[in-house]
């Protein structure tokens, strides 16, 4: 099956968690059955399927436990964090999907598989961490904590100074070959959770974990290109990628081709801290042999995979 028509679906952090609503258990277990369209409409066409997802609320709700439990339970390192939130994060992903394959009558088994992801341990991007995690603090606590745990702090707008580190660009899934030989089975796979574990290889040759955080879209093409994807269906918050976003020009996109989006991209329309990693995961997949790639919301899934909605951006 991953030979014949393999989509890659790369659900944001709005699947689970939703602003504006309380982030218990029960809502994001709610949350993730309400987000489950597109992959239900891929499996009824028969496409193999690996579901990714981002992480950024739930692990920053892990560092503020081991911060809370700190001088009463070990320090866990940021790749713990990342492969706990993984596991927990897929637990629901699969469960809330094999209970809905079940009701639409698809009979397709699902399986986690906890995702590690090459970095280069001389990126630029460990020397400039800039991802945000965790917390809000004031100028104070930042300070102190600069100094007693050795974290790089910068402040977040007007919110208050938060904990940075680096986002390392991802090269190589670790566990691949072994997604593909799932998918070949025919099972539906969710994997790079999070963006994956950022693992570098050792002066032995061995694989070390990293303190770091992968982009989930950037790691989610890596893997595509890995297992022969043919579409990338990265769901968001917006129903549409717009240019000039919030002016009196702004105008959404339906349909591009890569070298179109290449020249918006190249012009700045798509800031870094919103939709720019989207779009140039979009691109890197495209260029590296996808044949499409869908951005949309998750309410408007099913539409766009139709080509009646969102995002769609194809060969030149």
């Amino acid at each position: 099956m991953a030979e014949a028509k393999t989509a890659v679906v790369a659900l944001g952090g709005n699947a689970i968690t939703r602003p504006g609503l309380e982030d218990t258990i029960a809502n994001q277990f709610a949350n993730t059955r309400k987000s489950l369209d597109g992959v239900i409409e891929l499996a009824r066409q028969g496409y193999g399927i690996v579901v990714s997802h981002g992480n950024g609320p739930q692990v920053g709700n892990a560092i503020l436990r081991i911060e809370l439990a700190r001088g009463k339970a070990p320090i866990l390192p940021l790749g713990v964090c990342v492969a706990d939130t993984e596991g927990g994060m897929g637990y629901m992903i699969e469960q809330s999907l094999r209970n809905r394959l079940r009701k639409e009558g698809i009979n397709r088994p699902v399986v986690t598989v906890i995702t590690q992801m090459l970095v280069k341990p001389d990126d630029p991007a460990i020397a400039n961490p800039t991802k945000y995690v965790g917390q809000f603090y004031t100028e104070d606590e930042a300070r102190v904590f600069t100094e007693t745990r050795g974290w790089q702090m910068k402040k977040d707008a007007d919110r208050g100074w938060r904990r940075v580190v680096p986002s390392p660009r991802p090269l190589q899934t670790i566990e691949a070959d072994a997604i593909k030989t799932l998918l070949a089975s025919g099972a539906i796979v969710i994997a790079a959770g999070g963006g994956g574990i950022p693992v570098y290889i050792d002066d032995n040759g061995n694989l070390e974990g990293l303190d770091a955080v992968i982009d989930k879209d950037l790691a989610s093409a890596v893997l595509g290109r890995e297992i022969g994807a043919r579409k990338l269906c990265i769901l968001t918050s917006v129903d549409r990628v717009a240019i000039n976003f919030a002016t009196p020009d702004q105008k959404e996109l339906s349909q591009v081709t890569v070298s179109e989006m290449k020249e918006l991209f190249a012009a700045g329309h798509f800031p870094p801290g919103s939709m720019g990693p989207k779009v140039g995961a979009a691109i890197q997949f495209m260029e590296e042999g996808g044949e499409q790639v869908i951005i949309t919301s998750l309410e408007q899934a099913v539409q766009a995979i139709h080509g009646e909605a969102g995002t769609r951006i194809i060969p030149d």
